[in-house]
């Protein structure tokens, strides 16, 4: 049996793609994860507009002073976006975890090479890579 090599990783091209596919139309945001925890590697657009985050220690929404001073907006916002992108590649991780469960489940042989979950708002592209996952979130194509 052959063994699989894993292909050399070209940084560059990579965010040449990934800053192509941030100018496309109908993309809302995207996620790059770490493939072996599901870290959150790299993230485009405003994912807290598509997922605001919800934080699992208070039932409010307000945001809570820390170090008993007021953060400003622009910190806020960023620390929204950084616990909105958390949550969601969390989420993200979790699904396609289960995903490939089935898959080995029905052929060990086989892999998970995408994930499409379309829904009335938007859609979700989830493709597993040798060292990263790619998450891309777009407005749903009109049928």
């Amino acid at each position: 049996m052959a063994e699989k090599t894993v292909p050399s990783i070209n940084t560059e091209s990579i965010e040449e793609a990934l800053h192509r596919l941030s100018k496309k139309p109908g993309v809302k945001a995207w996620l790059m994860l770490d493939r072996t925890n599901g870290a959150v590697l790299k993230t485009n657009g405003q994912i807290s507009a598509i997922r605001p985050a919800r934080s699992s220690n208070s039932k409010t929404s307000l945001p809570s002073p820390t170090g008993g001073s007021f953060s400003t907006d622009v910190s806020v916002n960023t620390n929204n976006e950084t616990q909105a992108a958390q949550e969601l590649a969390s989420m993200v991780w979790s699904f396609l975890s289960t995903a490939g469960s089935l898959v080995d489940e029905i052929d060990d042989e086989d892999e998970l090479k995408l994930l499409r979950v379309r829904t009335k708002k938007q859609e979700l592209v989830i493709v597993p890579e040798a060292k990263y996952l790619l998450v891309v979130v777009h407005d749903t194509p009109p049928v």
